[in-house]
């Protein structure tokens, strides 16, 4: 998961530019340039914004620039990759095909992809759309078998993967789990049914005929795209360049790799409310909620998730890959809709987009409800004052672990290095927090907080995380595990369904979890047979024995890949003498006469 997060001289070059749109208040676009002016200068990258209502753009703009490296600015035409926005376009092409009578959304996907493994249960169509399939994500697969998300992943490494699966993480239907598979697996169905690759039946049904001329599905990795944008992150303190490029070289599509830019968007969020491509019954299913086998539905329809902002119902969806960020909803009522396309990492596409909202549909939009507990400032984060907190009371009282009640094994750990205070949760990186008080802090990455629940002595027990709500924080105390607990788990653990090896070695009273391309992280085992790490593929491990009791291997989780299992390996295995091989006999060749 990625994180959420003064106008310039005209002379600028990174200065924004825009195109032509219908009339509005100067002061409305004033004020929405400013949602986005520390973004609007040379050697940023930035994001491309537009606003659609009565399916026209009234705003569009960029702000930023499209490569750090020559400086070339975000337009509105410039070309995002817009990571999983592009699912509402694979789910769009399905209904088409369901219309046309090619296919039915309650099919077995086996019918299409026979390649797909039988597990006992039927897969449908219609739980790809949903998530609801119980099929194990691809890119924690990938991690866990040792790729790096930049590494250049195709179809067929996908596939790969999918067709060694020896088990689903729940039963088809059962729950709801984000799964980037399902969408790869519906690109596939749009070639085989449609009968031909799955970007070309996209350009000539959908695309074209929207007059989106600068979208495309990238699945060629090193295909040249002029006018496109590359993604960049914020680098480390003490780096001497500001930012840092975030590679992304996907050659898969369905999941992610939409290529597309504002302009086009604004004719896609068009098709919404007058459909040009399909009719009102495409509308219609797609809007159609999911639906659980005990009968609840789900916020999420065919990859447009229902919500509401302030009494105002909308639907949307938000894409993040590497350093880029976006962000497409849609107010129906209103007719208003709204874009926000970035390239870097820190920027928070939903965020600002609402932030558009706000500006826009204010005299239609509740007033914002006060949270039970300890506010966060409607302002930027960014512009809070920082309090100069006594970090030995944060150490004695606050840091250390502390789990979501609501969800159960999700941990927030809050620990000072130096003089930064730092919160973690599961499978995520540390984002750095900053004191409010004697015991609330904010983050300035995203829009959220924490609120201690100070004790009168001793340690605080129990914490609020705020962020789009309250979710109350119990703290774990720590696990002190015996040295024969440690050196049981001595070892190493293959997956058959991965194909590789992780190592588990004891340095200085410390477990290491060891792997050939990921390299080293400290093993924590927080309590009996359960193990955790920092990586986020690989956050929670079950050790699993035997009667015995002695250890046969381990089962590792993250969240969107639950139970993988890592048999335990003998001691000696990498120790097998190799075979004698013996002399070749002498072929001399006999001069012939």
């Amino acid at each position: 998961m990625k994180q959420l997060s003064v106008l310039i001289c005209a002379a600028t070059l990174a200065a924004f530019t825009h195109v032509p749109t219908l009339a509005q208040t100067p002061n409305l676009s004033l004020s929405a340039d400013s949602l986005f002016a520390e973004w609007n200068k040379p050697g940023s990258p930035g994001a491309a914004v537009g606003v659609v209502h009565g399916g026209k753009l009234i705003y569009a703009k960029g702000f930023g620039e499209a490569d750090i490296e020559t400086g070339a600015p975000i337009t509105p035409q410039t070309i995002f990759h817009v990571a999983s926005l592009s699912k509402q376009f694979s789910a769009y092409a399905i209904v088409l095909l369901a219309q046309d009578g090619k296919l039915a959304l309650d099919d077995d996907i086996r019918k299409y992809i026979p390649e797909v493994p039988d597990f006992g249960k039927t897969i449908t169509i219609r739980h790809l759309i949903h998530h609801t399939s119980g099929l194990r994500d691809q890119w924690n697969l990938l991690a866990m078998a040792g790729w790096r998300l930049d590494d250049v992943i195709t179809k067929e490494q996908i596939f790969n993967l999918l067709k060694r699966q020896q088990a689903l993480n729940f039963e088809p239907g059962a729950e709801f789990s984000y799964c980037n598979t399902g969408y790869t697996l519906l690109a596939e169905v749009v070639a085989r049914v449609g009968k031909q690759p799955f970007g070309e039946w996209m350009q000539q049904r959908l695309f074209k005929p929207l007059g989106m001329n600068n979208t495309l599905f990238y699945e060629d990795h090193e295909r040249i795209v002029k006018g496109r944008a590359y993604s960049f992150y914020k680098a480390p303190q003490g780096d001497k360049n500001p930012f840092k490029k975030s590679v992304l070289s996907y050659a898969n599509a369905g999941a992610t790799s939409l290529f597309t830019t504002v302009t086009d968007l604004a004719n896609w969020i068009a098709n919404f409310r007058t459909p040009v491509v399909g009719n009102a019954a495409t509308m219609k299913q797609m809007l159609e909620r999911g639906r659980l086998t005990k009968g609840d539905s789900i916020p999420y329809a065919f990859a447009l998730s229902h919500g509401t902002y302030r009494g105002l119902t909308y639907y949307d969806h938000s894409g993040a890959d590497a350093g880029f960020q976006s962000f497409l909803c849609y107010f129906p009522q209103q007719d208003y809709g709204f874009i926000v396309l970035s390239n870097q990492a820190e920027l928070s596409a939903p965020q600002k987009a609402f932030d558009l909202a706000a500006l826009y549909l204010g005299s239609s939009l509740n007033k914002p409800e006060a949270p039970a507990v300890a506010s966060l400032s409607q302002s930027s984060q960014k512009d809070k004052v920082v309090y100069p907190i006594d970090s030995t009371l944060f150490d004695r009282q606050f840091a250390g672990s502390y789990e979501l009640i609501d969800y159960p094994g999700m941990i927030m750990t809050y620990q000072r290095k130096g003089k930064r205070y730092l919160a973690q949760v599961t499978a995520q990186g540390e984002l750095e927090i900053f004191p409010s008080s004697d015991t609330t802090f904010f983050y300035k990455a995203v829009n959220a907080g924490v609120v201690f629940h100070r004790p009168k002595t001793g340690q605080a027990i129990s914490a609020t995380h705020q962020q789009n709500g309250n979710y109350r924080l119990r703290r774990v105390m720590p696990y002190v595990p015996s040295a024969q607990d440690k050196q049981q788990l001595v070892g190493s653990y293959f997956s058959p369904e991965l194909e590789t090896i992780y190592t588990v070695k004891l340095q200085k009273d410390t477990l290491k979890l060891v792997h050939i391309h990921h390299g080293e992280t400290p093993l924590v085992l927080s309590k009996v047979n359960q193990l955790r790490t920092s990586w986020w593929f690989a956050p929670d491990m079950t050790v699993v024995r035997d009667p015995a009791n002695q250890i046969t291997g381990l089962r590792m989780s993250s969240g969107r890949v639950r139970n993988v299992w890592f048999k335990r390996l003998p001691t000696n295995f990498d120790q097998v003498p190799v075979a004698t091989v013996p002399k070749p006999k002498s072929t001399a060749l006999r001069r012939s006469k």
